[in-house]
């Protein structure tokens, strides 16, 4: 099964492992949560994101994290290097629970799904 490992500005990467954890008591195991400190250095955050993808060993890992271009993000990308990971950028709750929900299938179609999750999750619903 692969790994999810959120990245992102603190608290956030912790919040939404913890909605997991309200939704899929039973899957929050497969979700390792980094929050990147403001006052960090990237080679902290970094040794931070290696250590909790360490507990998927070899497994590949669906990464995920806040904002293009932040710490989070080129943490994240260093993490996928040399190694089978997919990183997607935006994370939010129904990208997180969609990428919970599919954990199992291949990776590739894991990032697929959570992408479609995390875009169709975003709509603007008109004035009651």
């Amino acid at each position: 099964m692969n790994g999810i490992v959120i990245i992102a500005h603190a608290p956030l990467a912790s919040a939404l492992r913890q909605c997991v954890a309200h939704v899929f008591p039973d899957r929050v195991e497969g979700v390792q949560a980094v929050d990147v400190q403001a006052q960090a250095s990237t080679e902290q955050s970094l040794a931070q994101a290696r250590e909790a993808a360490g507990r998927f060993g070899a497994a590949p890992l669906l990464l995920l994290t806040d904002v293009l271009g932040a710490t989070p993000c080129n943490v994240a990308r260093q993490l996928q290097a040399g190694r089978a990971a997919q990183l997607l950028a935006g994370v939010n709750l129904p990208m997180l629970l969609r990428a919970v929900t599919y954990q199992h299938e291949p990776l590739e179609a894991l990032t697929a799904r959570a992408l479609q999750g995390g875009t169709q999750g975003v709509q603007q619903l008109p004035v009651a």
